[in-house]
């Protein structure tokens, strides 16, 4: 049975918000969870996630401004400390008592950032595969024109044999979902949101995380190298890591019952 409750959308931070609910109030008096997908997905392309973390959290799934149904437009900071607010904002304008913050990677360094801004009824941090990429650190291994060139392309209309070659082990479903969605992507937010990748300090919150904190890492992915996991491990030696192996980058795509396994009991509740 899905547990996906609906979608709506609440003004916060000076915008509009859209998110979709799964799980509900069935899981009243235990924290929500709000997931913060990445650079290009919409909230609608981590559904197949949200069912899952719908059966044990009061859980949702947000569209970072810029993207899917929230707001979008030339006159709107992208900024990574503005994104960072939007969630705080969500949170407080939603009247979530407490939460889990789930980020993926874009969504995982708003998340880091949001917890040192306003970590108010913020109850833990689960980070999934974050650049770690930034000021004289080496670059993210994606480069630009693979998210521009998509973009455009599905602005004129495109279908899943045609992401296919942007994403070529996704399945017929997660092709076309993407190939339906990836058009609200605005392209100076995501231009923005990859620059800052490496014009904006990672690390440097690291030490101060206000909460317990779990670092998701896809085993072959080339995002996060055991050195990374040395390092932060040093400006962090609280945090608990954990690596899915046989996954790249978007990790539940490749791997969703390792990416589950992950979480262990981190969040109170097993996934699996």
């Amino acid at each position: 049975m899905s547990t996906f409750m609906g979608g709506g959308n609440v003004h916060a931070n000076g915008i509009r918000q859209h998110y979709l609910r799964y799980g509900g109030t069935q899981h009243a008096g235990k924290p929500a969870l709000i997931l913060i997908p990445g650079i290009t997905s919409p909230a609608v392309t981590w559904g197949f996630v949200a069912e899952t973390l719908g059966e044990q959290f009061d859980t949702y799934v947000l569209d970072a401004r810029g993207r899917g149904l929230s707001s979008t437009g030339p006159d709107l900071d992208y900024s990574v400390d503005t994104c960072a607010d939007d969630i705080s904002a969500f949170a407080e304008a939603m009247g979530i008592a407490s939460y889990h913050l789930v980020g993926h990677s874009m969504g995982a360094r708003f998340a880091v950032r949001t917890s040192v801004r306003n970590a108010k009824c913020l109850k833990s941090l689960v980070l999934i595969d974050p650049p770690v990429s930034g000021p004289g650190r080496r670059e993210y291994p994606s480069k630009l024109p693979w998210y521009v060139d998509s973009i455009r392309q599905s602005q004129t209309g495109m279908n899943a044999d045609e992401m296919r070659a942007f994403c070529p082990t996704w399945t017929e479903e997660q092709l076309q979902l993407r190939a339906e969605w990836l058009h609200t992507c605005y392209e100076p937010a995501i231009v923005r949101a990859f620059n800052d990748f490496h014009d904006v300090d990672f690390h440097r919150d690291l030490p101060h995380l206000p909460v317990p904190a779990l670092l998701i890492v896809a085993g072959r992915g080339g995002v996060i190298l055991p050195e990374d996991e040395a390092e932060i491990r040093q400006l962090q030696p609280k945090i608990l890591i954990a690596r899915v192996e046989n996954a790249g980058h978007m990790i539940p795509w490749d791997n969703l019952p390792g990416f589950f396994a992950a979480f262990g009991d981190f969040l109170g509740a097993s996934l699996i």
